[in-house]
């Protein structure tokens, strides 16, 4: 059987696990453990703390720095509500093409990875290849989280990243962050007709998102010269404002939802200290003017780090002779390589497959893809060490 062949099968196998982020993945952990180990990696599976979704960190190798880590997510968004044509965790082929939930995005990458493990293993590396496949990245980046810090801890830990979301094999250099929260108030309720009697959240919550207008605006300021996103500053989003019951009642609670798209991380820290002086010094003095039990909180959903582009990158220069691509990319959504930047790590995305595919119904990956897929990888191997 030729390797792409064995990762059609792989693929076709993980597709089979319905790995939504709402559900457990621990079935599909246990099954690419399983392939690792019986090529003699050294794995690991690292539970979150309800016990129902892992990662998992294998190594085929020396125990040495310097390791070159290949990364993707096993969850996968819902199906529920999109017209697919067949059933979406059963994968068909058909006209050169997969179909199935998460064939792009990103269990693609993962199979082409499992199916190069045992020839890696017949290799003598001189340096380490790491398998790291991560939980709930769709809903936060939450198991590469957990991952990053525990590599962080390690005395020996991968030098370079490459997280395989799907860019049709072009080398991503760059992404922006991703922050979103839910602001919370709680006022006082009354009768309409005695506002001064009240402590209205809505009011409050709309004089926030006037400051958070104003910010959004003052970061366009801030953008870094040459920066290459589009647009090329830190953005704002107001996502959902909701409060009140009826006309004639002084609402007692307020919700705001909001994002920012950060291209450096120090716009995160600035906007988060702007708001916190604001809401200390003005909005909830005012507040507790009249009701001492007022309160303003905000419960940060996810913040994710971008990727930011470096001028050295030894992920980026690897992963250039390895596909033979001269130029790199920066691109609109985001991925976990940002937290491995964050560790130390340089981190690019490559992976095949279309991101215009990914979240839709009867997503696919082209077969065409998974074989330049396997190509690259094939070239990490040789260029790691021969065969033995």
């Amino acid at each position: 059987m030729t390797d792409l062949a064995t990762a059609t099968n792989i693929l076709e196998e993980l597709i089979a696990f319905p790995t939504v982020s709402s559900d457990s993945n621990l079935d599909m952990m246990a099954a690419m453990a399983n392939r690792l180990d019986d090529c003699g990696a050294r794995v690991e599976i690292h539970a979150d703390t309800t016990g129902r979704k892992a990662n998992l960190f294998a190594t085929i190798g020396p125990e040495a720095p310097g390791g070159i880590m290949l990364s993707g997510h096993s969850d996968v968004v819902p199906v529920e509500d999109q017209p697919w044509t067949a059933d979406p965790f059963a994968m068909r082929a058909e006209g050169g093409l997969f179909y199935g939930r998460g064939t792009c995005d990103m269990k693609g990458f993962i199979a082409a990875c499992l199916a190069m493990a045992p020839a890696y293993a017949r290799r003598t590396l001189r340096r380490p290849i790491h398998f790291a496949f991560t939980h709930d990245e769709e809903v936060g980046c939450l198991g590469a989280q957990s991952l990053a810090a525990l590599l962080s801890d390690r005395e020996v830990k991968p030098a370079l990243a490459i997280i395989g979301e799907p860019t049709e094999m072009r080398i991503i250099e760059g992404h922006k962050g991703c922050c979103e929260y839910t602001t919370r108030f709680t006022g006082l309720e009354g009768h309409g007709s005695l506002p001064d009697q009240g402590v209205n959240a809505v009011e409050f919550a709309t004089y926030f998102v006037t400051r958070l207008l104003e910010l959004r605006a003052a970061l366009q300021i801030r953008a870094p010269e040459g920066s290459r996103f589009d647009p090329p500053w830190t953005t704002i989003n107001i996502g959902r404002l909701t409060g009140g019951h009826v006309h004639n009642v002084i609402p007692g609670a307020a919700e705001v939802d909001w994002e920012m798209r950060p291209v450096q991380d120090q716009d995160r820290v600035w906007v988060r200290e702007q708001l916190e002086e604001y809401v200390d010094s003005q909005l909830l003095p005012a507040m507790r003017r009249i009701w001492p039990a007022a309160s303003i909180e905000t419960d940060i959903i996810g913040e994710v780090a971008g990727l930011e582009p470096m001028d050295l990158n030894a992920a980026r220069a690897l992963v250039s002779e390895l596909t033979g691509a001269n130029s790199a990319d920066v691109v609109a959504f985001g991925t976990e390589a940002g937290l491995f930047q964050q560790i130390g790590m340089s981190a690019v995305i490559c992976g095949p497959g279309s991101i215009t595919q990914a979240h839709k119904p009867d997503e696919f990956l082209a077969a065409s893809q998974l074989s330049l897929c396997m190509d690259m990888l094939h070239r990490l191997g040789a260029r790691l060490g021969p065969r033995h």
